[in-house]
């Protein structure tokens, strides 16, 4: 039988780009190669696409972009179905039978890729358009989420950093500590925890270095659990998974070394409450319209109150990353599971094309 020819695509424009690195090592690495021609696309810093077919560790280690790579595009003409790739100056038609983005952050998980992709009219797996720049958008996902009756943080909201002088008396009213986070970055970067509005400041200025907007949110009490979600309407989850820390925050450092935090996986609390966390989450991935695969992200309060953090559409594939374990938790093994989405996108493709 024929292979299908799956596009990866990694690195982006982002500061998630060592990120991307990684969880594409993880995903190429574990992907059932019996099955798959592997086309893989890097994006470098500046934005370049470019076809990679040299060893993979040479993701990890960040030398992949070598001078002498083609150049590579999607070819928006949805009756070609194919990329375009540029080798010595002749144009090349590469057919594909579906997209892969390992993508974290701006410019890759927040709808822009998808809808290149999309426009294409190539099998995407992963979330679509809406869903992806939905759930990158931490301030209006919560509205929803809270619309349909799941408690979010009290927060505010800063369209851009006028608003921040503006809104200052309501930021003032929220109760210490507060989290202020860039709207759409991911990974815990330029988030800071203050207890102290002394620090407010300094905080905020430094989120803006990551995105124009900001919301400004209140302190869970309790701690951080997930739900690794996969699927289209019959949704199936992974166990839920428990984040200890010791202080502070989950921030980037920690998510990517676990050097003072631990992941339990299964989380420490009982059967009723993963089922309810579990029926949370299939919830919240249906309200903000995600397919395929996402991970949902809720803290547990000491009363064992769900309240929503986030979504994370294309979320970490990492030797640390929370997701791929979730599902192993649930009987899916890596290759498994890496199948399972990539059959799933195109069949979700297919059904929906008119």
């Amino acid at each position: 039988m024929k292979k299908k020819k799956i596009v990866v695509i990694f690195g982006g424009r982002s500061s998630e780009y060592s990120v991307s690195l990684e969880s594409a090592f993880s995903v190429l690495s574990h992907i059932d190669q019996e099955k798959y021609e592997i086309y893989m696309i890097g994006i470098n810093q500046k934005g370049e696409w470019k076809h990679f077919e040299g060893d993979i560790d040479f993701i990890q280690n960040d030398t992949w972009d070598y001078k002498q790579l083609h150049s590579v595009y999607i070819n928006p003409d949805v009756s070609k179905h194919c990329l375009i790739e540029i080798i010595d100056k002749e144009i090349e038609e590469i057919k594909v039978d579906a997209v892969l983005p390992i993508l974290h952050g701006k410019n890759g998980e927040d709808g822009t890729v998808q809808g290149i992709v999309k426009m294409a009219g190539i099998p995407l797996i992963g979330c679509d358009i809406l869903s992806s720049a939905l759930c990158m958008d931490k301030y209006r996902a919560h509205q929803l989420v809270e619309m349909n009756g799941i408690k979010t943080p009290r927060a505010v909201y800063l369209e851009n950093y006028q608003a921040y002088h503006m809104k200052k008396q309501d930021i003032l009213s929220l109760h210490l500590p507060l989290y202020i986070k860039p709207l759409k970055a991911g990974s815990s970067l330029g988030i800071s925890k203050i207890e102290s509005f002394e620090l407010l400041d300094e905080a905020v200025q430094h989120g803006f270095q990551y995105d124009d907007q900001m919301i400004i949110e209140e302190e869970i009490k309790g701690f951080e659990v997930g739900c690794a979600v996969m699927g289209i309407d019959d949704l199936f989850v992974g166990r839920v998974d428990e984040i200890e820390l010791s202080d502070g925050f989950f921030d980037f450092k920690e998510k990517y070394s676990l050097q003072t935090s631990q992941i339990h996986m299964p989380a420490r609390i009982s059967q009723p409450l993963e089922e309810k966390i579990q029926e949370t989450a299939r919830r919240i991935y249906k309200i903000l319209g995600c397919r395929v695969f996402a991970r949902v992200d809720m803290f547990l309060t000491p009363d064992h109150e769900i309240v929503f953090n986030e979504v994370n559409t294309i979320p970490g594939f990492t030797a640390h990353s929370r997701y791929p374990h979730m599902m192993q938790g649930a009987g899916v093994d890596f290759q498994e599971l890496l199948t399972r989405l990539i059959e799933m996108g195109i069949e979700d493709a297919n059904t929906r094309t008119i």
